[in-house]
């Protein structure tokens, strides 16, 4: 019987379960070599959220090491355009004064992927939703948006971060 579950524990061992990590894949064509990030839209009344978003995925991109970025949408193999649609703030928890001591905070984009040398979407998603809970400093802001923005710059970096490494693993490994 040892013997048996021996040779079983070293077969399950040896056998590979076909996974990989997610994050460092493609599926882009050998060609595209050089990426055009301009900058996206903004349709929210949050200011600047456009522009820490856009630069954080050209962070991302340019952390996989395989393409040159540009901020200009010409004169480039592929294309990332966005309209960033909305964002929203939700209490998420509450203190022991009833007081929102953490938030949701929810951004929904346009986003789109185009070989421009095939002239084909790679990948796209038209409402793209993204969502995170944060702590914040000052509860004053409620659930005003600009208020909350202006003041949590820590928040709209980490959100930024984490909403470019969804697109831009969506968008190279098109899922």
């Amino acid at each position: 019987m040892k013997r048996v579950t021996s040779m079983m524990l070293i077969a399950l061992m040896s056998s590979g379960c076909g996974y990989a990590l997610a994050g460092r894949g493609t599926s882009l064509p050998d060609y595209i070599r050089v990426i055009g990030v301009p900058l996206f839209k903004n349709s929210t009344p949050v200011f600047d959220v456009d522009r820490v978003i856009t630069e954080r995925v050209r962070t991302e991109l340019i952390g996989r090491g395989k393409y040159e970025v540009k901020p200009e949408g010409v004169g480039v193999d592929a294309v990332v355009e966005a309209t960033i649609t909305s964002l929203s703030l939700t209490p998420a928890t509450f203190d022991a004064n009833r007081q929102a001591s953490r938030y949701y905070i929810t951004i929904t984009a346009s986003v789109s992927f185009k070989d421009l040398k095939s002239g084909k979407e790679i990948w796209a998603n038209p409402s793209l939703s993204f969502r995170d809970e944060y702590q914040i400093n000052n509860a004053a802001s409620g659930t005003d948006v600009t208020a909350f923005f202006g003041q949590e710059t820590n928040a709209v970096a980490r959100l930024a971060a984490d909403f470019a490494r969804t697109v831009v693993s969506a968008m190279l490994e098109a899922f």
